[in-house]
C-alpha cells in the first residue's frame, strides 16, 4: 500500500469505525468519520506524531460526525462532506442524533461534488457519491493506494440501512454497483462498521449486489 497506513478506532455507542489515513512519508494524516471520543482521538493524533490536515465525513449521521467539530477546532483543520449532505448535517432528525436523546447540529467547511478530485496529505482522492443511506452519502477512493473508505454505503457482505428518512434502497444499490463495483477487485474497503473487506469479496458474496 506504499505510503498509506490506516489506523482504525472503534468509537461511540454504535461501534463506528473512525480511521486515520496516515502518510508516513510526509507525517500528515486525515481523520475519517470521527463519530465520538474527540479527546481520545486527539491524543491518538498526537501519539502518531503526524500533522492532521482535514476531516472527511462520509455522511452526516451523529455516529460519524459528532466529534468532528471539536477535532477541527483542536487542530484548526477543515471538515469535508458531500454537497448534498448539508441538510442532513444540520437537521437533528436527519442526522439521527434524536435517537440518542440529543438534537445536534453539525457542519462542514468544504462541500465536495461527485467525482471531485482532492489532494490532501499527499494522497490523491476521488469523491464517489453513493446516496441511499443518506442523500449526500459518499465514499473516498484512494486510487494509487487501492483503498476506499465506504462509510455506511457498503459493508462486508451487506449494505447500509435505508429506513431512515430520505433513505432509498434502490438508490443505494444502484450507486454501489455504479461507483464501487467498478473499482479494481483488489481494492480494500474500509467500512463505517464491522469488518474490512475487498471489492472482489463483495462482488462474489454480497447478497444485495
Amino acid at each position: 500500500m506504499g505510503k498509506l497506513k490506516v489506523n482504525q478506532y472503534v468509537v461511540g455507542p454504535v461501534q463506528t469505525n473512525c480511521y486515520f489515513a496516515i502518510n508516513d512519508e510526509l507525517k500528515e494524516l486525515l481523520i475519517i468519520d470521527p463519530g465520538a471520543s474527540a479527546r481520545q482521538l486527539a491524543e491518538r493524533v498526537r501519539a502518531e506524531g503526524c500533522r492532521p490536515v482535514a476531516i472527511l465525513l462520509t455522511h452526516g449521521h451523529f455516529d460519524h460526525a459528532t466529534a468532528a467539530e471539536e477535532l477541527a477546532k483542536e487542530f484548526d483543520i477543515p471538515i469535508y462532506a458531500h454537497e448534498d449532505e448539508k441538510e442532513t448535517l444540520e437537521d437533528s432528525e436527519l442526522n439521527a442524533s434524536w435517537m440518542m436523546g440529543d438534537h445536534l447540529i453539525f457542519h462542514a467547511d468544504v462541500f465536495v461534488k461527485d467525482e471531485e478530485e482532492l489532494d490532501l496529505a499527499g494522497f490523491h482522492i476521488r469523491v464517489l457519491h453513493t446516496p441511499g443511506h443518506t442523500v449526500g452519502g459518499c465514499c473516498y477512493y484512494f486510487p494509487y493506494e487501492e483503498v476506499v473508505f465506504s462509510g455506511d454505503s457498503l459493508f462486508c457482505t451487506s449494505i447500509g440501512r435505508t429506513d431512515f428518512k430520505k433513505g432509498s434502497t434502490s438508490d443505494l444499490i444502484r450507486a454501489i454497483k455504479e461507483k464501487l463495483m467498478t473499482l479494481p477487485d483488489r481494492t480494500t474497503v474500509y467500512p463505517g462498521h464491522n469488518d474490512v473487506t475487498t471489492i472482489e469479496n463483495e462482488r462474489m458474496y454480497n447478497p444485495y449486489l
